[in-house]
């Protein structure tokens, strides 16, 4: 699923309106039908009061039609017009007029002073005064009516995007102009700022409304963002053929763990096993050599010099993919040990947690990685590679620069984990849950990468992939266990039947 630039979405309106064809006052009533058909199955109480703040704009001349189209259905409704330029858009305006005398409906347009009205627990406010063409900050009258609305108790649903915040970058918005919204109905595709963590505030749950935008126009038109979905992945899948054997699965290298982080390797091993790699070779210091061995007995281990750490660069030759970071540790002979790694290896990576911690004090070493790595950084791992970052809008735009410069694939975790190639290109996962936000998950989505690099897997589909089996498996875990109690070995045991799911679709 494409994901555009609020300054594309006219385009998209106006492709549909030429070639349908469509009048545009059609395609907005098209809208407002789903959009009153969700509202109204939300709140399916015909008694509920409904309250509608309107815009000037096309969003206003949406939340006029649904305000007629729910008065259809028989609910009563306060509207509010903010008409203080005393100039409506022509679709506004037509809406407006269609709101003449009709029944179960309190229609006020506000040309000078606005007097609020009461606003209970009982209330929903529908939010049509701004939508995404908005381009800078609300302020003055309107950023005073955002903030009743927010002060008030009312349920808040929002017609595309929460008045005041705009579809990317918010950077420099009043973060107290913009409204709370309970539910965002988003028309046809998603905004990029529903994906950032702080504009969940804002934009609380979102929905798409198909609203019958051209699927040519949407096909054809470029963008630099998507969200990746099942349908994206089935096809990427390679099937075990009948004469299949271990030696077709590739060899994976794993170097995890130091003392007392024995349990990042473990994680990593068996995630890479159920995975479907070939043989795996986990490297690992004396210390960790018999609680490994115990805990994955299908996996090899190769044992490093130090009886604490890593401490001595493997040879990879024998190797389709290699693995280093989790549980690592930072004393100075892993660091020396890092380095002489990377720069011996000459087959695919995935670098994670330790090994990114010390790259962030060698950052040239980031334009000397070989071919097809991929570095799977949390938040912050992440700004050490990049520097500190005001928000998310910065920090992916920061990933997308790291990423090109350095020519490798960064797996950004997170709520939405963003899969950037070295293209520019960002693919958004759908899976996953908060249930996932404890330790060891991000070793098990690492173990998942490696599998996929070993098996021969190009680099963006492995990214992708494993963001988005080990989200659905981490779904498929909290479904049986719930969120709160789930751990990263539970999400192993579902790897299984998330690839079973991805398999057969």
């Amino acid at each position: 699923m494409k994901i555009f630039p609020t300054t594309s979405i006219k385009q998209l309106d106006a492709y549909t309106i030429e070639h349908e064809p469509i009048a545009s006052i059609d395609l907005m009533e098209r809208a407002a039908g789903a959009l009153a058909d969700a509202i109204a199955e939300r709140w399916p109480d015909t008694a509920t009061p409904m309250t509608v703040f309107a815009g000037p704009g096309n969003n206003g001349g949406d939340a006029l039609a649904v305000s007629r189209l729910l008065a259809q259905k028989g609910y009563q409704l306060e509207v509010y017009l903010f008409n203080i330029k005393e100039s409506l858009s022509p679709d506004c305006e037509a809406n407006k007029q269609r709101l003449a005398d009709m029944p179960g409906i309190a229609f006020n347009e506000i040309t000078t002073q606005f007097v609020p009205p009461t606003l209970t627990a009982d209330h929903v406010v529908i939010d049509g005064l701004f939508g995404s063409g908005l381009s800078k900050p609300l302020s003055g009258g309107f950023a005073a009516v955002v903030k009743y609305i927010n002060a008030s108790p009312a349920s808040v649903v929002s017609i595309d995007v929460p008045s005041g915040l705009m579809g990317e970058d918010n950077t420099y918005n009043v973060q107290s102009n913009i409204v709370h919204a309970e539910l965002t109905l988003s028309l046809q595709l998603p905004k990029l700022a529903f994906l950032f963590a702080e504009n969940e505030p804002f934009v609380g749950e979102w929905d798409l409304l198909d609203i019958g935008l051209s699927q040519d126009a949407i096909e054809d038109m470029d963008t630099d963002y998507s969200m990746t979905e099942l349908g994206d992945l089935r096809y990427r899948i390679r099937l075990r053929g009948k004469f299949a054997h271990k030696g077709s699965f590739g060899r994976a290298l794993l170097v995890a763990g130091s003392r007392g982080m024995a349990g990042a390797s473990i994680l990593a091993a068996r995630a890479c096993l159920r995975s479907g790699v070939g043989t795996l070779t986990v490297h690992v210091p004396y210390c960790n050599n018999p609680i490994v061995q115990a805990a994955v007995p299908e996996a090899m281990t190769d044992i490093d010099i130090s009886e604490t750490c890593f401490a001595e660069a493997v040879d990879t030759d024998d190797y389709q993919a290699v693995g280093i970071g989790p549980g690592l540790g930072k004393a100075g002979e892993t660091e020396a040990a890092l380095l002489e790694q990377i720069s011996l290896s000459r087959v695919p990576m995935v670098l994670d947690a330790d090994a990114l911690n010390l790259l962030a004090e060698h950052r040239s070493v980031l334009n000397h990685l070989p071919q097809g790595c991929i570095l799977t950084p949390h938040p912050k791992e992440l700004e050490r590679l990049v520097g500190k970052c005001q928000n998310s809008y910065e920090r992916l735009m920061r990933t997308r620069e790291l990423a090109q410069s350095a020519q490798v694939h960064i797996l950004l975790k997170g709520a939405y984990s963003a899969v950037v190639a070295p293209t520019g290109h960002c693919y958004f996962n759908t899976t996953g849950n908060p249930g996932m936000a404890t330790g060891g998950s991000g070793d098990v989505l690492t173990g998942i990468v490696l599998s996929l690099l070993a098996q021969g897997y190009d680099t963006l589909d492995a990214a992708r992939l494993a963001a988005y089996v080990h989200g659905l498996a981490g779904d498929l875990a909290a479904k049986t266990l719930g969120q709160t109690g789930l751990t990263a070995g539970d999400i192993i045991e579902k790897l299984p039947l998330a690839w079973r799911i991805l398999e057969e679709g």
